[in-house]
C-alpha cells in the first residue's frame, strides 16, 4: 500500500493539462510570444538539415508526431520544456524563429530531398519578402510550397503537454530531465543548465561565469568540443559542490551533481560573492604556478598529457580550502604549489583512487578528503 500511497502523492505535486493543437496555431503563438523558448534552451538547437528535412516530411505524410511539453507561468505564458528540436524545426522553416541573442528571425530553412519525397530538395516555405511588403505568389518561385501544402503543415496536429504553474516548484525542471529527448543527446551539463535557468537564470550566468574566468579557462585547458558539451561549466560546478555538498559515497555522480546544483541555488548561507574571491583567488595562484599544467600528470620531469579529473578533484578542493594559508606564503607559493603537485604522485591514496579502472564513485570517496589535509602549508 505504501508504493500506492507515494504515486497518488507525487501526481497531486503535478498539476497537468493537454490537448492536440494545429502547429499553425503553435506558430502564431509563438509570433505573439505566447510560447517561449529560453535562449539558453534555443542554442541547444541542433538538427542538421537532414534531420530537419525528415521532419517536415513527416508531418507532410501525415506521420503521427511525439508530443511537446510546456510549462504554464503565472503570465499564463508558455515556457518550452521538451520538443525543441520539432517546434524549432517549424519556426525556422517557415521563417519566424528567432536567434537567441540578437533576436533577429534567422535565416529559413532550405530542404534537402529524401527517398520518399525526393522532390522535397530545394524546396522553401514561401518566396523571400520584397522590403516593406508581402511574400510572392508561391508560383513565381518553384522551389516555394504550394498554399496547399503549406495549409497541410499548419492544420497538422500535435499534442502540447501542459505543466499548470501550481505544481510542485521542482515538476519542471525533474520533468525536463526525464523528457531530455529530442532526437539530439545532450550532455548532463547541458540538462543541467537548462535546470538551473528554470530554477534561477542569475545563478546560471553566474555559474558561467566562473567558467569562464581565465584563470580558471588556463588551467582546466578544456578543447572546443568540451566547451560546446559545458564540461567547463561542469568543473565550476563540481568545484562549488565539493565545497559546499557532502558526498555521500556510492552515489552516482552525476546524480550528485543534480542535487548539489539544486541544494547550491537554494542554499540560503551561500555567498556568491564570498565565493566568487575564492574562486578567483584559487585559480589564480593555480595559474600563476603551473599554468595549464596544472591539472596535468607528473612524469618525474615535466607535466604533460591531458586534463585529468581526479588532479582537479584534489587540486583545486585542496587549494581552495587552505587559500589563506597558501596566499600568506608570499614569494615561496608559486614553487611550495608546483612541488606539491609533483609529490602528489608519490601519494598512495592519489595513486591508487586516480587510475582509469576506478569508479567515479569511488575516486570522490576516497580523494575528496584527502584533498584539505595534502594542501595544508
Amino acid at each position: 500500500m505504501a508504493l500506492e500511497e507515494e504515486i497518488v502523492a507525487a501526481r497531486k505535486e503535478i498539476v497537468s493539462d493537454g490537448y492536440d493543437m494545429s502547429i499553425g496555431e503553435l506558430i502564431n503563438l509563438y509570433k505573439s510570444n505566447e510560447i517561449q523558448i529560453a535562449p539558453e534552451f534555443q542554442r541547444l538547437f541542433r538538427w542538421g538539415p537532414s534531420r530537419k528535412t525528415r521532419f517536415v516530411e513527416s508531418i507532410l505524410l501525415g506521420l503521427p508526431l511525439p508530443p511537446i511539453f510546456v510549462y504554464q507561468n503565472k503570465d499564463g505564458v508558455w515556457e518550452l520544456i521538451d520538443g525543441l528540436q520539432r517546434l524549432s524545426t517549424v519556426l525556422e522553416f517557415v521563417g519566424v524563429l528567432k536567434d537567441a541573442d540578437t533576436q533577429q528571425a534567422l535565416p529559413a530553412t532550405v530542404l534537402e530531398g529524401t527517398r520518399f519525397l525526393p522532390s522535397l530538395s530545394g524546396k522553401i516555405w514561401e518566396k523571400a519578402k520584397a522590403e516593406g511588403g508581402e511574400a510572392d505568389a508561391e508560383d513565381d518561385d518553384p522551389n516555394a510550397l504550394s498554399v496547399a501544402q503549406q495549409l497541410q503543415i499548419k492544420r497538422a496536429r500535435i499534442r502540447v503537454e501542459i505543466l499548470k504553474q501550481e505544481s510542485d516548484p521542482q515538476a519542471k525542471y525533474e520533468l525536463f530531465q526525464r523528457l531530455n529527448t529530442g532526437g539530439v543527446a545532450l550532455s548532463e551539463q547541458e540538462v543541467r543548465n537548462c535546470v538551473s535557468v528554470m530554477l534561477d537564470r542569475p545563478f546560471h550566468v553566474w555559474l558561467v561565469e566562473r567558467a569562464e574566468y581565465p584563470g580558471f579557462a588556463l588551467t582546466t585547458n578544456q578543447t572546443e568540443s568540451a566547451i560546446e558539451k559545458q564540461t567547463h561549466v561542469e568543473l565550476a560546478l563540481r568545484f562549488f559542490a565539493f565545497r559546499h555538498i557532502p558526498y555521500t559515497s556510492g552515489l552516482d555522480v552525476h546524480e550528485y551533481l543534480d542535487d548539489a546544483l539544486v541544494k547550491l541555488i537554494t542554499k540560503n548561507d551561500f555567498d556568491r560573492a564570498a565565493e566568487t574571491a575564492i574562486f578567483n583567488r584559487t585559480f589564480d595562484a593555480l595559474s600563476n604556478a603551473l599554468g595549464d599544467a596544472a591539472f596535468k600528470r607528473w612524469n618525474g620531469q615535466s607535466f604533460s598529457g591531458m586534463f585529468l579529473q581526479s588532479l582537479f578533484e584534489v587540486v583545486a578542493t585542496g587549494v581552495a580550502q587552505n587559500i589563506d594559508a597558501i596566499d600568506a606564503l608570499g614569494d615561496q607559493r608559486n614553487a611550495w604549489l608546483s612541488e606539491k603537485c609533483k609529490q602528489l604522485w608519490d601519494n598512495q591514496t592519489f595513486t591508487q583512487n586516480s587510475g582509469a579502472g576506478v569508479r567515479g564513485t569511488t575516486r570522490l570517496s576516497k580523494l575528496i578528503p584527502l584533498a584539505k589535509e595534502y594542501f595544508t602549508p
